[in-house]
């Protein structure tokens, strides 16, 4: 029988087998896998993703998105969405804005958790932060890149991310968004110092938020 060792209040397997199989193995057998992207950009919502544990190539196939090129992220988003279940939250440019980014991450986490369905009795989450109370929640810094459960996270996280810049794109094309999703590169920092922000671009980012302060001062 694995050893255990006790870490933010959960009892985990201390064994060196694969975790999401040793998790199984030790009776925990209704888990997921929770990673966000959109962090980092200028524009547009954050996105996280939920992904519940099942033993198939989907997830064994799955690593950090970060990783895979764009068409390889497609083809294994959809056998994840195919083979495992799945929920994704969302907290759009006012909410990150309202909150600030890490506590709109943690909410978007938060949202994707509560949607699936059987309720998950342990939550794998990437990065320094549990989500709080009544999430029994498991921090794993660089988690995306070592367990794979939240690798299929990753991957969900940006493909839907990705898709709803791409809708964006069509509403406001003069910034890029299908090119750079947000993400403050040189030509999307050049159009908002040419053109000035627009309604999905986050008031309270450096890079946006100083050409509001000088719409308003003009």
């Amino acid at each position: 029988m694995p050893r255990a060792k006790k870490t933010n209040d959960l009892l985990l397997p201390d064994t060196g087998e694969i975790l999401e199989r040793a998790l199984f193995a030790s009776g925990v057998s209704c888990f997921c896998g929770v990673d966000e992207a959109g962090r980092g950009p200028l524009a547009g919502p954050v996105v996280a993703a939920a992904v519940l544990y099942r033993d198939c190539p989907a997830l064994w196939n799955a690593c950090d998105s970060k990783r895979l090129s764009r068409a390889a992220r497609e083809e294994r988003f959809l056998h994840i969405v195919k083979d495992m279940e799945f929920a994704v939250g969302i907290c759009d440019c006012e909410e990150i804005d309202r909150l600030n980014i890490l506590q709109a991450t943690l909410q978007a986490m938060r949202h994707a958790v509560k949607k699936l369905r059987p309720k998950p009795g342990l939550i794998l989450v990437d990065g320094k932060q549990n989500l709080g109370a009544g999430f029994p929640s498991r921090a794993i810094v660089h988690g995306d890149a070592r367990v794979a459960l939240i690798g299929a996270a990753s991957i969900v996280a940006k493909v839907t991310r990705d898709r709803i810049m791409i809708a964006y794109d069509h509403l406001y094309p003069a910034y890029g968004f299908a090119r750079h999703f947000g993400y403050p590169t040189a030509a999307h920092r050049l159009r908002i110092r040419q053109i000035g922000p627009c309604p999905i671009h986050r008031r309270t980012f450096r890079g946006v938020r100083e050409f509001l302060q000088e719409a308003v001062s003009d």
